[in-house]
């Protein structure tokens, strides 16, 4: 008697994902990379970006634009509060950005994919308006009236010298990438769930804005610049081609075993049930 060994489904090439993984690390990493070397090229046109600072502060006078030093005197009631938001603004813009991006190349490829296109468009146009327009951020404008939070509460990214910081561009304050890239994470996983609760993530974004404002990182127009690039940018990727419900609902098929032994064939969950004869057609 022959034994018959019956073959299973052949498992997928792991050296292919792990190919497109690394592909896509690299990506990101030089995007990235790209990116904080070109903010670091107008780092040295500080009478400039003062001088675009106190442009844009009358411009948000001129607009009747809430002040920037309401948000902070609600934060410097309590040393927590303070403590919180420059927290929030040092360690969390990045951490959830990578993690959120990490959510969707693995449960969301389509939407990954999307994301990433939106985020490479905003970043650029950012980079190209950082260099354009240096601008020192409010913390740094005598008119403005604001402490530098970060130095007097902590923690901070930023050293209290801009001149002598070799890791960040301080005066590349228009757009806030902050808010820019929260607002992003909070409308690709609106896009991308199907919870009831989704809208909640929009809290993000609402957290970020008012902690780049109330601790004098960023000016109200910063974010508003942000926005609407960020609006351009979802104009110029077209958003991922959803399955049809009914096609989400369709169960998987089941293997049956042929009688001879050979590899099972993949036949449909239920079949439909047969008409009687005489019955309608």
């Amino acid at each position: 008697m022959t034994s018959h060994t019956t073959p299973g489904r052949p498992p997928a090439p792991a050296g292919g994902a792990r190919r497109r993984l690394i592909r896509e690390l690299l990506l990101v990493a030089g995007l990235f990379a790209v990116y904080k070397a070109g903010r670091m090229l107008s780092t040295g046109r500080t009478e400039e970006a003062h001088r675009n600072a106190g442009w844009v502060w009358d411009a948000e006078r001129a607009l009747h634009l809430p002040g920037e030093g309401a948000v902070q005197r609600l934060l410097l009631h309590s040393d927590a509060a303070v403590h919180a938001a420059n927290t929030y603004y040092a360690a969390v813009h990045f951490p959830a950005t990578v993690l959120f991006l990490v959510w969707l190349y693995l449960r969301r490829p389509g939407h990954y994919l999307w994301t990433r296109r939106v985020l490479a468009v905003l970043t650029g146009a950012a980079l190209v308006l950082h260099l354009a327009f240096p601008l020192a951020p409010p913390r740094m404008l005598e008119a403005a009236h604001l402490v530098d939070t970060g130095q007097v509460y902590g923690p901070t990214v930023y050293r209290a010298a801009p001149a002598a910081d070799t890791m960040a561009n301080q005066f590349a304050a228009m757009p806030s990438l902050h808010f820019g890239w929260a607002l992003m994470l909070a409308l690709g996983m609106i896009a991308a769930t199907r919870s009831r609760w989704r809208v909640l993530w929009l809290l993000h974004p609402l957290a970020t804005l008012l902690v780049v404002v109330g601790t004098a990182n960023h000016y109200w127009v910063d974010a508003i610049v942000a926005t609407l690039l960020l609006g351009a940018s979802l104009l110029l990727v077209p958003r991922p081609t959803a399955l049809p419900a009914a096609a989400r609902r369709l169960p998987a098929p089941r293997a049956t075993a042929e009688p001879d032994g050979r590899a099972p064939a993949r036949v449909p969950a239920a079949a439909p049930a047969p008409v009687p004869a005489g019955g309608e057609r």
